[in-house]
């Protein structure tokens, strides 16, 4: 007997029917736990490098300043130049000094006469005492008169130098080399002895300094750590990026560490020493220096994803523990280094922290490990 169309559908439709409401009234499948990723923490040597800003400064700064007060002739240098040791910079008229110069000279040369007179007559008069020819007060007299006369030589010899040095600072000469600033004064300007403006600066800009300031309570940390032994020092390069975002193609090397707190910031400065042969680097010029504050031979690492923070700011991370449960960890981050946190207690090695599916655990719950793999982990934050 054939069925009709209609009486087919209406079969189908009934056995859809039955079988959904045995399913409704049959049980749920028990969900198993929960699948999170763990990595297992582990020790080992690791660089602590610290990025830090800072401002250049060049290693010898000196103002041009006259000795002399006068009229100043000629500039004989070009603003913004390199300048050597002894280079002539400014010329001050020369005669005045000149002159006294020539004045010393005579009065020394007719000291020196005087001192050859008197001479004479001394050693004559010794001689003309001892057979009485003259009285005792003439030979003192005589005697007197010669320690006067050298005395007044050695005076006139004094005035010559004094008054060559004068001549000599009309030459007023680079005390440094380096690159020299603009010059304050022209020629025909009248400069004095300790007047207040200088007349150019010149600053050796090869090698040039980076003053950057670090943290007292970072230093301490580290000093602590290297009288443990728990770190070491890293005679490792001190590297630069410009303020365009470059890197400076040289490395420096921290040279200097101050040896007190800035009280307003609580920081300490570190000195670092960079050559400068093309003058890439100007002085007050911002830019970023990366330093190796030391090794930590057994220094504990964790992925950033592994860390949060609870209510009141405290860093946590979540373990798994025995029987696969999840424990929570307070725990104490000293730094950054690169994509991980420095662990300073908390954690130690063998822990299975978890730093994928995070929100998936909580604490006393039971959960499936799997190993995560970091580069996914990375990728997904």
């Amino acid at each position: 007997m054939k069925r009709s169309p209609m009486r087919r559908s209406a079969l189908a439709l009934a056995l859809v029917l039955g079988t959904a409401a045995c399913n409704h009234g049959g049980s749920q499948p028990t969900p198993g736990p929960a699948e999170v990723g763990i990595v297992t923490v582990e020790s080992a040597p690791a660089t602590l490098v610290t990025e830090l800003a800072g401002r250049t400064s060049p290693s010898l700064i000196s103002e041009v300043r006259p000795q002399i007060s006068g009229i100043v002739l000629r500039r004989l240098f070009e603003e913004g130049a390199y300048v050597s040791k002894g280079q002539l910079l400014y010329q001050i008229n020369p005669a005045p000094y000149q002159a006294a110069f020539d004045k010393a000279r005579a009065s020394l040369a007719r000291a020196e006469a005087t001192l050859v007179s008197v001479n004479s007559r001394a050693s004559r008069t010794k001689d003309l005492v001892g057979i009485d020819a003259v009285s005792r007060q003439d030979a003192d007299d005589a005697a007197s008169a010669r320690g006067q006369a050298v005395a007044d030589v050695e005076s006139a010899r004094a005035a010559v130098r004094s008054a060559k040095i004068d001549l000599e600072f009309t030459r007023i000469t680079a005390p440094i080399s380096g690159r020299i600033g603009r010059s304050l004064i022209t020629a025909g300007a009248l400069v004095t002895t300790g007047q207040a403006a200088p007349l150019a600066t010149i600053q050796t800009l090869d090698p040039i300094f980076v003053d950057v300031p670090q943290s007292s309570a970072e230093l301490l940390r580290l000093k602590n750590a290297f009288a443990k032994g728990e770190a070491r020092n890293a005679e490792a390069p001190v590297s630069l990026t410009l303020p365009d975002g470059s890197p400076y193609p040289i490395k420096g090397s921290l040279r200097f560490s101050e040896v007190s707190v800035d009280p307003s910031s609580g920081a300490v400065i570190l000195r670092a020493v960079f050559p400068n042969p093309t003058g890439t680097l100007l002085p007050g010029m911002y830019v970023k220096a990366k330093l190796v504050d030391g090794v930590e031979d057994h220094a504990i690492l964790v992925p950033q994803q592994g860390v949060t923070r609870d209510e009141r700011g405290r860093a946590t991370a979540l373990v798994v523990g025995k029987g696969d449960k999840v424990e929570q960890r307070h725990i104490e981050t000293v730094r950054a280094v690169g994509d991980r946190w420095l662990i300073a207690s908390g954690l130690q090695p063998g822990d299975r922290l978890i730093v994928d599916g995070v929100q998936r655990a909580t604490p006393g719950a039971t959960v499936k490990p799997v190993r995560a793999s970091l580069s996914k982990t990375a990728s997904a934050r």
